[in-house]
């Protein structure tokens, strides 16, 4: 009797905790980052093989960049109005064209500048519109004590396939060119686009009628800037996403050539920061800190760090080892935030705020690459690295000051019939259903 009782659970295949929704959102993540990354090396070297330089590639990563701007937050309403599992295949659908297209310009030669930038546009576009989506959707398909361990094992599954996708279209770009890289990619998005069809959302709740866009535009609003937590780390991010993509973007690369001894060196820096992420994911599938978010910030610190190796400058074994560690720090400050919002945010609300998210993080970008060289120019490129550095550390030091970023704990109980537990804390409503 013992060994039949034993038997299902030899057989169960996933937890409990990952349903079907879960399991398709993560296959469909893991086919997608497998082909995204190396499509990314592909078109910088589908621009250099069409007779174009540094400033071409740069030009196509802003158009691609641009329209993530302008169309985030309307995604993130149109996500929360629209059922979610359409707006994430429409999405792919937008992104398999465009990289279909992409690919055989180039298989057909030399393509033009003002062509690649406009289906580079398309796929930001795309990408404008699925990522609120995706995230809403994620959200809405875990729940109970362990989402901080499903979140983590999606996050790692993600950064692994990236990390590997990354090698593998390198690899390729090499051996076949560019343009069947593309190709593979525009594959990927039709096979991920597939499985999210099979997306179940009769779980959720059909949406009331709205007053209109920008009426859902205006929640949204609301919902951030009514929760301090929110909106001081969607601040601070904006900051820290912007410098760190500065020092990472424009000063790396110069700071390789010019002390390192090129661009293998930091290579294989930015894979020792992949294998940090999949390092922390690993790390959060165990740890649940009490106070999320006061974890999550503390980790926001080590980010500062590869600005300061590159100011020294570090060897390149330092520089990997600060690389790898501010790379667990960033998952663990990504699961953290992702279990707080999971926890706090009503379900019918969760695209739009990971809208404004997104935007925040994404929105000066652009500002800061373009400003790297002007400052260099100015203050010298040590200056500069150690201007990200303090950034950084300034701004994450002011979140802490945040009462609800130092106390929120994470709830260990199920709400019964709205009713707070003793876990929660006063005034919480419970989540909206199905989350």
């Amino acid at each position: 009797m013992t060994s039949s009782a034993a038997a299902p659970r030899r057989l169960r295949r996933r937890p409990d905790w990952a349903g079907r929704n879960y399991t398709l959102l993560t296959a469909a993540s893991v086919v997608t980052s497998l082909g995204s990354q190396g499509a990314l090396i592909a078109a910088a070297f589908a621009v250099l093989d069409a007779g174009g330089d540094g400033g071409d590639v740069g030009l196509v990563a802003a158009a691609r960049t641009l329209p993530l701007v302008l169309f985030l937050l309307i995604g993130g309403a149109v996500a929360d109005r629209l059922p979610r599992h359409r707006v994430m295949v429409a999405a792919n659908a937008l992104n398999c064209l465009s990289q279909a297209a992409f690919a055989v310009l180039v298989l057909a030669g030399e393509p033009q500048l003002w062509q690649m930038m406009l289906l580079t546009a398309l796929g930001g576009t795309g990408q404008a519109f699925f990522g609120p989506a995706a995230e809403g959707m994620l959200m809405s398909s875990v729940s109970g004590e362990q989402v901080g361990r499903a979140f983590a094992l999606f996050r790692l599954a993600t950064q692994g396939s990236g990390l590997g996708g990354a090698a593998v279209g390198g690899a390729m770009v090499a051996a076949i060119g560019p343009g069947w890289v593309l190709a593979a990619d525009a594959a990927a998005f039709a096979v991920a686009g597939s499985l999210r069809a099979f997306l179940d959302v009769s779980h959720i709740p059909p949406r009331e009628p709205g007053e209109g866009l920008l009426a859902d535009l205006r929640d949204g609003w609301r919902e951030v800037v009514g929760r301090p937590w929110l909106w001081s780390i969607v601040a601070q991010f904006s900051v820290v996403v912007a410098v760190v993509a500065a020092a990472e973007s424009v000063y790396g690369p110069l700071v390789a050539r010019d002390s390192l001894g090129g661009a293998a060196p930091w290579g294989l820096a930015l894979g020792a920061f992949g294998a940090g992420n999949v390092g922390g994911a690993i790390l959060m599938m165990r740890w649940k800190p009490r106070r999320m978010l006061l974890a999550g910030t503390l980790c926001v610190f080590p980010l500062a760090a590869p600005s300061a190796a590159l100011a020294v400058p570090l060897s390149v074994a330092g520089l990997c080892a600060v690389m790898f560690v501010s790379g667990v720090a960033l998952e663990v400050f990504g699961v953290s935030w992702m279990t707080a919002l999971h926890q706090e945010i009503p379900e019918d609300r969760l695209s739009r705020v990971s809208a404004y998210d997104w935007f925040g993080s994404v929105s000066m970008v652009p500002l800061a690459t373009a400003l790297a060289g002007p400052a260099e120019e100015a203050f010298g490129r040590t200056a500069a690295l150690w201007g990200c550095t303090v950034l950084v550390v300034v701004v994450t030091a002011a979140v802490l000051c945040v009462s609800d970023v130092r106390n929120m704990t994470r709830r260990t109980k199920e709400v019964v019939l709205g009713v707070p537990t003793a876990s929660e804390p006063a005034g919480w409503q419970g989540p909206a259903e199905g989350s």
